[in-house]
């Protein structure tokens, strides 16, 4: 069986998780996956400004077009990167986000 739940008792429940997305098969794709859930447990801890609701939500798409497709595209890391570039010194001083902001910078260059 594949793709189901099963519940059996007069107040039972079943629930399933399918993951029907792409393997992430580059190491750099699956740390920056890492990396981005990371740096949005990270922008838990702070106070929520314009910018880092932006930059949360460009972490939500990143997140699932990683684990939908298997890669971060060059749209998606180019938005991403001015995400964190608004977002500026609070991300700068979470080591998640340098770590996203140097994953980025290597998948997109300069």
């Amino acid at each position: 069986m594949s793709h189901s739940a099963l519940a059996f008792g007069a107040n039972s429940t079943a629930s399933t998780t399918n993951n029907t997305g792409a393997a992430v098969d580059d190491p750099v794709q699956r740390e920056l996956l890492a990396a981005v859930r990371a740096l949005r447990t990270d922008l838990e801890r702070l106070v929520a400004t314009e910018a880092t609701e932006v930059l949360d939500a460009e972490l939500v798409a990143a997140e699932e077009e990683i684990t939908a497709s298997g890669a971060a595209g060059p749209a998606r890391l180019e938005r991403l990167r001015a995400s964190l570039t608004a977002a500026g010194e609070w991300v700068g001083a979470l080591g998640s986000g340098v770590a996203v902001a140097q994953l980025v910078t290597a998948l997109v260059g300069g």
